[in-house]
């Protein structure tokens, strides 16, 4: 994978063929660009769509291409843009039936709902999803590993612990999209009420830089080309806290860190 942000995701699609551009990431939105050049999705859409279309034209992607969304969950961080994109360019929404009986009335009427169970395998396109189970505050929270041609990504954001079952379904991945959403101490500093800190820090809240270090140990390995810290908390963590951290893992490797802004997102 090649970085495009001098010329445009297109541009510099992957060596694998495929283009994987994170539009935003944290508390204030998500949403993950995949494609290999004939089949396109969003995992998540949680800006407005004008924004989502905003900074997809801005990386040079084009919306009407895409084929279909992937929803994590049902937090309005991830959802908020999903009807809005699945109706104006018709768009099918692969949605677990329980998110999807909790977020009717935020997503609105859908015109191709595709019910997935985590641990059932589905295809759009050429792609092979495998959604599986993860541990967050959420009805049915999933993360995602998508395949093509013998490359897989991995997706695991908002999850308090990283289970067996992640660590199982992350393993050889290609390139991995990982939480790294607080430093501990800092959120102990912080300015969050304390519920809201036991919250974050608990297994259904999301994964300290240390934690997400401990799990890219035990992913790790020599064809481990990137590796995407998301969702990061603007109060509680900074980009250089979170890379140094991990990149002790990777101690001198050629694996590539890159750091996903709310603001600007990062493609790789």
């Amino acid at each position: 994978m090649k970085d495009p942000f001098a010329t445009g995701a297109l541009d510099n699609a992957t060596e694998s063929g495929l283009t994987l551009c994170v539009l935003a990431s944290g508390s204030r939105g998500n949403a993950i660009y995949l494609s290999n050049g004939t089949a396109a999705i969003l995992i998540d859409a949680g800006l407005s769509g004008k924004e989502l279309q905003r900074r997809m034209a801005v990386k040079g992607l084009d919306p009407a291409g895409l084929d279909a969304i992937i929803v994590s969950h049902e937090h309005t961080d991830h959802i908020q843009g999903v009807g809005v994109m699945a109706r104006r360019f018709g768009l099918a929404v692969h949605i677990s039936g329980e998110t999807l009986r909790g977020s009717r009335r935020a997503l609105g009427k859908l015109a191709d709902v595709r019910p997935f169970r985590c641990g059932q395998p589905f295809s759009i396109g050429d792609l092979s999803i495998h959604p599986f189970s993860i541990s967050h505050d959420a009805i049915d929270p999933a993360g995602f590993t998508i395949g093509c041609d013998g490359f897989k990504v991995g997706v695991a954001t908002d999850l308090g612990v990283a289970t067996s079952v992640v660590r199982t379904h992350l393993q050889e991945c290609d390139a991995l999209v990982l939480e790294t959403n607080h430093d501990p101490q800092m959120l102990i500093d912080g300015p969050y009420p304390w519920p809201l800190k036991q919250r974050i820090r608990g297994r259904s809240g999301h994964l300290s830089n240390e934690d997400a270090a401990l799990l890219l140990e035990a992913l790790y390995h020599d064809r481990m080309g990137h590796v995407v810290l998301a969702h990061l908390s603007e109060e509680n963590n900074t980009p250089d806290k979170a890379r140094q951290t991990l990149a002790s893992v990777i101690n001198g490797g050629i694996t590539a860190l890159h750091v996903a802004s709310q603001t600007d997102g990062t493609c790789v």
